[in-house]
C-alpha cells in the first residue's frame, strides 16, 4: 500500500524504517479511510517507528505511556495533527489484538482500600459473572463507603456495625432520586455479602441496608401506539446505505424487542440463516435464540449484501465513516431512535431505544398475548418485570374495577 500512495523511493525507504515497518499496512487496512487520511496515518506511524528505533524501544515493550511520550515530543515540536493520537492508539490496539504486544496488567493497588475494591471487582466479574457496566455502578459506592468509614486507614471490617451502614445510606439517599438511590443500596448489599462470603464479617450487614422507597409497578410503561411505530418505520429514509442500516436496526428494536446494547453487540456469527434464528446475548452473559421475522430478516440480508462496509470487524452493524468498526456503545442506538422519531414527526416524552421495546410488549398484550409470552420474548428473568404491562390492558382492568359509590358522571 505504501508503494501505491508514495512516489519517491527515498520517501518509501524513510517510511519503512524502525520496528513498526512490517505493521504499517495492517495498521490502516480495511478501515475505510480516504487516501489523504491514510497517508497522514502512515507518516505519523513511520515517525513513531523511527523514534522507537532511536530510543531502542522494542515493539513488545509498547504501551500507552510510550505513545504519550512521543506525542508530547510532537507537541513541543508543533508537528502534531488532530488525528495523530487516535491513529497511534488504533495501532496499539491492533498490535495487542495480534498478540505482538501483551496487554499491560492493571497497576497494583497502592493501599489496603484499593486492594479490597480490586478483589471485590474480580469477585463480581469472575464468580458472579456481572458485566463491566454493573461494576461501574457498584465500585464508586463501595469506594465512598470505605473512604468515609475508614478515612485513609486499612479497613477493619470486624468493627463494622449496623449504624455505620444505615448512617451512610441516610446521609446520601436523600440527595438522590429513587432511581439512583436504588443502585446505591444494591451495591452495598452486594459488597457486604461478599465480605461475609470471604469471612471478613460474621454479621449479615447486607440485611441492615435500608430499603429506598420505590413503589413497585408505580409507573406506566412508556410506549408508542402500534400505528405510530409503523409510521416511524415507514418514514425511515431507505434511499441511502446509512438509512437502510438504520431501518434494519429499528426493525430489530420494534419487532423483536432487542435492547440497544444487544444491537451493538450483535455479531455476524449470531445469525443462523439456515434456521432463520438470531442469537441475542443479553444481560449477565445470558443468551437466547429468537426467530427472525420476515421483514427483519429481509432488511438484515439486504444490509449485509449491499450496504455494510467491507471490514474485518465481526459486528453486524458498523459505522459508515472511518474507522469502519462497530458502534462504541448503546447511546448511539438511542440517538438513532430519537432522530427517527423526529423525522417521523412523533412527539414523545421518551425517545430512547427502550420505548420501542415497551411498545412491542404493549401491542402484543392488546392483541391477546399473555404476560408469560411477553416475558419470554423480552427475556425477562422475573415475571414481576413483565407484570407492569398488565396496567395498560385497560379492557381487562375494567372487569376488576369496583363501582364508584353513588355512581359516576
Amino acid at each position: 500500500m505504501i508503494n501505491q500512495l508514495f512516489t519517491f523511493s527515498s520517501t518509501i525507504e524513510r517510511l519503512c524504517q524502525g520496528p513498526l515497518s512490517e505493521h504499517l499496512d495492517a495498521a490502516i487496512a480495511a478501515q475505510g479511510y480516504g487516501h489523504h487520511s491514510i497517508r497522514e496515518q502512515i507518516v505519523v506511524i513511520a515517525d513513531f517507528s523511527r523514534w522507537l528505533k532511536q530510543k531502542q524501544i522494542d515493539v513488545q515493550a509498547l504501551e500507552s505511556e510510550v505513545v504519550d511520550r512521543f506525542l508530547r515530543l510532537r507537541r513541543r515540536q508543533q508537528r502534531i495533527r488532530r488525528g495523530d493520537p487516535k491513529a497511534l492508539q488504533r495501532l496499539l490496539t491492533m498490535l495487542c489484538q495480534k498478540g505482538v504486544v501483551k496487554p499491560r496488567k492493571p497497576p497494583v493497588a497502592d493501599n489496603a482500600q484499593t486492594k479490597v475494591v480490586a478483589e471485590f471487582q474480580r469477585y463480581l466479574l469472575q464468580e458472579r459473572g456481572l458485566s463491566p457496566l454493573t461494576l461501574r455502578n457498584y465500585v464508586p459506592v463501595v469506594e465512598q463507603f470505605l473512604a468515609e468509614r475508614f478515612q485513609n486507614r486499612a479497613p477493619n471490617f470486624a468493627m463494622l456495625r449496623a449504624p455505620h451502614v444505615t448512617g451512610f445510606v441516610m446521609r446520601h439517599a436523600h440527595q438522590l432520586s429513587p432511581l439512583r438511590a436504588g443502585p446505591m443500596v444494591t451495591a452495598l448489599r452486594s459488597f457486604f455479602r461478599y465480605l461475609r462470603y470471604r469471612g471478613a464479617i460474621a454479621t449479615d450487614l447486607a440485611g441492615c441496608v435500608p430499603t429506598v422507597p420505590n413503589w413497585s409497578l408505580s409507573t406506566l410503561p412508556r410506549f408508542l401506539p402500534a400505528a405510530t411505530v409503523e409510521r416511524i418505520l415507514e418514514c425511515c429514509d431507505r434511499t441511502t446505505s446509512v438509512g437502510r442500516r438504520n431501518h434494519a436496526i429499528l426493525l430489530l428494536l420494534a419487532r423483536l424487542g432487542v435492547r440497544a446494547g444487544e444491537v451493538v453487540g450483535l455479531s455476524l456469527d449470531d445469525i443462523d440463516w439456515s434456521t432463520g434464528q438470531i442469537t441475542i446475548r443479553g444481560k449477565g452473559g445470558k443468551s437466547a435464540q429468537l426467530p427472525l421475522a420476515t421483514d427483519v430478516g429481509a432488511a438484515l440480508a439486504a444490509y449485509l449484501r449491499h450496504d455494510r462496509p467491507r471490514s474485518a470487524a465481526r459486528k453486524v452493524f458498523l459505522r459508515h465513516r472511518a474507522p469502519l468498526v462497530g458502534f462504541a456503545n448503546s447511546s448511539t442506538i438511542s440517538s438513532l431512535v430519537m432522530r427517527a422519531l423526529k423525522h417521523a414527526g412523533v412527539e414523545s416524552a421518551h425517545t430512547g431505544a427502550h420505548v420501542l421495546r415497551h411498545s412491542l410488549a404493549t401491542s402484543l398484550l392488546r392483541q391477546g398475548g399473555s404476560l408469560d409470552e411477553i416475558g419470554e420474548l423480552l427475556r425477562h428473568q422475573s415475571p414481576n418485570t413483565t407484570a407492569i404491562y398488565a396496567k395498560v390492558d385497560v379492557t381487562a382492568l375494567h372487569t376488576l374495577a369496583l363501582p364508584w359509590p353513588g355512581g359516576g358522571r
